[in-house]
């Protein structure tokens, strides 16, 4: 596997209110036990890549799980009811908001390519999993939809949000009927695992669920109110868990005991938090032509995102600075000295270290399950490509 590179800190100490992993700018030697101590606690080499990471391998996995999963989803989304079917293909980019055909982006397929990739790399069929991997990306979409609607967002996918065209109420009950046909899906599945896919899907949606409630009582709370603990633990249930989930989900249609589906499940989980680390990093300071969302729009509702609650609970003058900014509503003008506050308060550094030693302990959750590079090589493509990716 490629090293995750990270920097010393440039502009301030990176903040030392936290619980896991190194805070000194340095990026971890190696998987660590609970412990902290480097490598795994029964004397094996974690799971390694044989190769430097190849984008178009994950890219070609990507492409290969949407090819597979696509059919599934649009069979799916053909069930509906005629109002609610018109919405969910505005969604999935099949269609423009007026109901002709379209040519859109319906997502990168993450989740349902580590199902797949899960269920390859310990002997499973990838063709009996895609009906699985179609309901664990029912369920994604069914969490965008809501979550756009809570977090007001505009655009995604590089253009209007399904709430923006549509109104609130269409985009929670699409949400809400992507979820059902995701469970219909796995309960109309003939495959032995599919009972206990099922119910392992169900019981993530509630802990993304109380992760949502929690982000968003967060945001009604002063800065100097929110730790930087429990915004990690929001962001494991809100994008961990289903990650998570999908990796489990995959070892269950592979046959595996259970072992293996919770350490795939650790595996996720800890590749997901990185993903929202990088995910925040992105949402400040990525490329609108490549995000599909304006620069900085976090910052602009005063979002409390992993950099920023690290920035502002760094004890560094420019978390001070950070907080005034946060304390009040956003006036124009104010984006550039938030971002530069963010920074120099080390918010940016202190996410792709956190990210860098969530990988870390991704790779050693993976090499208990998996311990043959070449058998895990697909999810670690998806999980380096995930971590890696700019936009």
């Amino acid at each position: 596997m490629g090293e995750f590179t990270t920097t010393e800190t440039k502009h301030g100490p990176v903040p030392a209110a936290r619980r896991r992993g190194p805070v000194d700018g340095r990026a971890p030697a190696g998987p660590r036990d609970p412990g902290g101590e480097p490598g795994t606690d029964d004397g094996r080499k974690p799971t390694e890549r044989p190769a430097p990471f190849d984008e178009q391998e994950a890219e070609g996995l990507l492409e290969a799980a949407r090819a597979s999963v696509d059919p599934e989803l649009r069979r799916a989304v053909a069930t509906l009811p005629a109002p609610l079917r018109r919405i969910a293909r505005y969604h999935f980019g099949w269609e423009h908001a007026d109901g002709t055909p379209a040519e859109g982006n319906a997502g990168k397929a993450v989740r349902p390519a580590l199902v797949l990739a899960a269920t390859r790399a310990l002997g499973g069929s990838h063709g009996a999993a895609v009906r699985a991997a179609a309901a664990v990306e029912l369920i994604h979409n069914f969490t965008l939809l809501h979550d756009d609607v809570m977090d007001r967002d505009a655009t995604r996918r590089h253009r209007p949000t399904v709430w923006s065209v549509f109104g609130d109420a269409d985009a929670i009950l699409a949400g809400d009927a992507l979820q059902a046909l995701a469970q219909q899906m796995l309960a109309e599945d003939p495959h032995p695992e599919a009972r206990a896919a099922a119910a392992r899907i169900a019981a993530c949606v509630v802990e993304l669920c109380a992760g949502q409630q929690v982000d968003t009582a967060m945001e009604r709370r002063r800065p100097d109110e929110v730790t930087l603990d429990e915004c990690l633990d929001t962001a494991e249930a809100k994008t961990g868990a289903l990650l998570g989930c999908a990796c489990a989900v995959g070892a269950l249609y592979a046959g595996a005991g259970d072992d293996d589906v919770e350490a795939l499940d650790a595996f996720g989980r800890e590749a997901g938090l990185a993903f929202q680390l990088i995910d925040d990093v992105i949402g400040i300071w990525g490329d609108p032509r490549r995000t599909g969302k304006p620069a900085g729009a976090d910052l602009m509702v005063r979002k409390k995102s992993l950099p920023v609650v690290a920035a502002l609970t760094s004890g560094t003058a420019a978390g001070d600075e950070l907080a005034e900014l946060y304390g009040a509503p956003y006036a124009e003008g104010d984006l550039e000295r938030t971002v530069l506050a963010v920074e120099r308060a080390g918010g940016r550094d202190w996410a792709q270290v956190q990210a860098a030693d969530r990988m870390a302990r991704a790779l050693h959750h993976l090499s208990l399950a998996v311990p043959d590079p070449e058998a895990a090589g697909g999810l670690l493509a998806l999980a380096e490509f995930v971590t890696r990716r700019s936009a």
